[in-house]
């Protein structure tokens, strides 16, 4: 295992016992090793900005290698015994468990979040990995008698081929294992791509998965892993490869659109997670103590860093008041810190750019006649910290309501009534997800078929499930991951008429 050269600083979020055990390079065909070019590139813990290791800067040929070691594994890997990549990802799960406190550590040192929310996302990964386990062997398949009795049907499932699966920053673990779970469980190897800022739980990840393959004899070409500072040197030779049959992309919507553009020549199967502008709905018979719970947590993981956090707080205007008090009340309780101080439970955005961004967005807010309730400054520390804020006086206009801010920012709007609570709600071209608070089991029905998101939280604040599906509608994304039709988007189903 190639651990490479490079800096490691001493903090209370990566002991030197889990650095040491950290890949620093790409990983090919069942080995680490530097970068083709030789060159590196940073990462560095966003609450102190010190440079926690340099990672090999993988290029195009380091990804068309990869692209060939996956192509090569491909025979071996879908003929294996399906019971044998259960077998194979059941252990990985769980080795995930019982190195929960190393991999949170990475989680927390290159993604800043708290160590609490670091071990739930471990949690959270391991589940997708287990579930992919039981499925690896649950293929749905068909043989019936055709209706018109001249011939019988067999509809048999398989693997679509090596896979790019590009991965974002914000749930390091959670998203690799919610792409290469399904991915291996169908017989299809892979090629990750993952975030710049965030490689280190990827790379660690990756050698549990290459030790368990090489331990039984099974093609280490099965994984493979090219971290780099430029994405599109990586993407663009492997969407151009015929070699490559499926692309699974989390991220931004603009990047989702070029990427979608590219797939378009190899008429890839694709998967797009892709943006979100989250509505959070309050009605005037909610549970305003649930709803508020519900809005911490839906606003505050990662620091509302996350593709299915509330962005818009539509709350009916005979209890935004109260909702708003409350919900000041709530974040001004919250402790900010880094992620491995004791009693943080907000950790800071992951880098600069971020911070102005949301630092643009609330004073175009307050400029336009917003009310700051609790927030709206920076405090006063080293790293990319912003403090948890509410906004009054708010707007649908306004960016802070409109776009994603992926920050810490409540903008409260008010409704007053359940259809022009609806068409705020569906006023976006992302439909990723929606919450609402309500005590009218009609109101939930009717919110069920009216809200255009792919997923619906009623009275919680959480609905990401391993075996769930997830996705959005309209500018969110195309396809499902999680639950039965997670793996669904790496089989291909084949007709056979006998």
């Amino acid at each position: 295992m190639l651990l490479g050269t490079h800096t490691v600083t001493m903090t209370t979020a990566l002991p030197p016992t889990v650095a040491a055990h950290v890949p620093t390079g790409v990983l090919i065909d069942g080995s680490w090793r530097p970068a083709r070019s030789g060159r590196t590139f940073e990462v560095a813990d966003p609450a102190t900005t010190e440079v926690l290791f340099d990672v090999a800067d993988g290029g195009e040929q380091d990804a068309l290698d990869a692209l060939t070691a996956a192509h090569e594994a491909f025979p071996a890997w879908r003929a294996t015994a399906p019971r044998v990549r259960s077998e194979l990802l059941r252990a990985v799960f769980e080795t995930l468990v019982a190195r929960t406190e190393d991999i949170a550590a990475i989680v927390t040192a290159e993604g800043g979040k708290p160590l609490a929310e670091s071990r739930a996302e471990v949690a959270y990964a391991a589940e997708y990995v287990r579930w992919y386990a039981e499925q690896a062997v649950r293929f749905d398949g068909l043989a019936r008698r055709a209706p018109s009795g001249g011939n019988h049907q067999l509809v048999l499932r398989r693997p679509v081929g090596p896979a790019l699966l590009i991965t974002p920053w914000n749930f390091p673990i959670a998203m690799i294992a919610r792409k290469v779970a399904p991915a291996l469980a169908a017989g299809c190897p892979v090629v990750v791509k993952p975030a710049q800022l965030t490689p280190l739980t990827t790379a660690y990840v990756a050698e549990i998965i290459r030790e368990e393959l090489a331990d039984r004899g099974l093609p280490t070409g099965v994984i493979n892993v090219v971290p780099s500072s430029s994405a599109r040197s990586v993407s663009g030779p492997l969407l151009a490869d015929p070699r490559l049959r499926k692309l699974s992309f989390t991220g931004s919507t603009e990047v989702g659109r070029l990427l979608l553009k590219s797939a378009a020549d190899g008429i890839l199967r694709t998967s797009m997670e892709l943006g979100g502008n989250a509505p959070f709905l309050v009605f005037e018979d909610a549970d305003l103590d649930a709803a508020v719970i519900g809005a911490v947590q839906a606003k505050m993981r990662n620091a509302g860093q996350t593709c299915v956090a509330a962005n818009r707080f539509l709350v009916h205007h005979a209890v935004a008041g109260e909702f708003a008090d409350r919900l000041t009340a709530a974040f001004e309780q919250l402790v900010v810190g880094h992620g491995a101080e004791p009693g943080t439970t907000v950790g800071p955005l992951i880098e600069q750019p971020a911070v102005t961004h949301v630092e643009t967005v609330v004073a175009e807010a307050v400029d336009a006649g917003a009310v700051v309730r609790t927030g709206g400054t920076r405090p006063a520390r080293r790293g990319y910290f912003y403090a948890p804020t509410v906004l009054e006086g708010v707007t649908p206009d306004l960016r802070v309501v409109s776009e994603e801010t992926f920050g810490p920012v409540a903008p409260i709007v008010p409704f007053g009534s359940e259809d022009e609570a609806v068409a705020l709600a569906n006023g976006s071209d992302f439909g990723l997800v929606a919450y609402a608070f309500t005590r009218d089991v009609g109101r939930v029905m009717r919110l069920a078929e009216s809200v255009e998101a792919g997923m619906i939280g009623i009275n919680r604040g959480m609905v990401s499930d391993a075996t769930a599906p997830f996705g959005g509608l309209k500018q969110s994304g195309l396809g499902r991951e999680g639950g039965e039709l997670g793996i669904e988007e790496y089989l291909d189903p084949v007709y056979v008429a006998l």
